[in-house]
């Protein structure tokens, strides 16, 4: 059997990217980098930045989700629903330390505050037009952390 050490990058790349990052890795910490697989290397960085901004977009539709079905289904409120929005919050809250990200959020608000109600409106069989077609949470209301995340007050912080 072929070992990872005797495939070209390119093929480690194509079938078995862990292996493949970890002898990148390998000879960045080294400082070899003229034996680096460049072009895979720059293809796997770019779709690592997607990914991050994909994951920003995908927190934004379910936090705003939970909290249109929290605002407007209050006789359904649960733990679950909560603890969502806690925990999309806090994740949100991790991945925007980065500059790029937070701006990526704030670009995209809108975007994720339709897809949402999209959303909303599938999980609680309620009308779109029962929900608001604009966001009226900013993103820093959306990421206020505090006792009453999901509470009756939170939705109510719009700015």
């Amino acid at each position: 059997m072929t070992t990872t050490e005797t495939l070209p990058l390119s093929v480690l790349f194509e079938r078995d990217e862990t292996a493949w990052l970890e002898i990148m890795a390998h000879l960045a910490a080294e400082g070899r980098y003229a034996e680096m697989d460049h072009s895979n290397l720059s293809e796997y960085l770019a779709d690592m930045a997607k990914r991050d901004r994909r994951e920003v977009s995908s927190r934004l539709v379910t936090l705003l989700a939970h909290l249109l079905k929290w605002d407007h289904q209050p006789d359904q409120r649960c733990g679950s629903w909560r603890g969502t929005i806690l925990e999309q919050r806090r994740e949100l809250r991790k991945l925007l330390e980065s500059g790029t990200l937070h701006n990526h959020a704030l670009s995209v608000l809108a975007e994720a505050y339709a897809d949402a109600r999209k959303q909303a409106a599938a999980e609680t069989e309620l009308a779109r037009g029962t929900f608001p077609v604009e966001c009226r949470w900013d993103l820093e209301t959306l990421l206020a952390d505090d006792e009453d995340a999901a509470s009756d007050a939170a939705p109510d912080r719009a700015t």
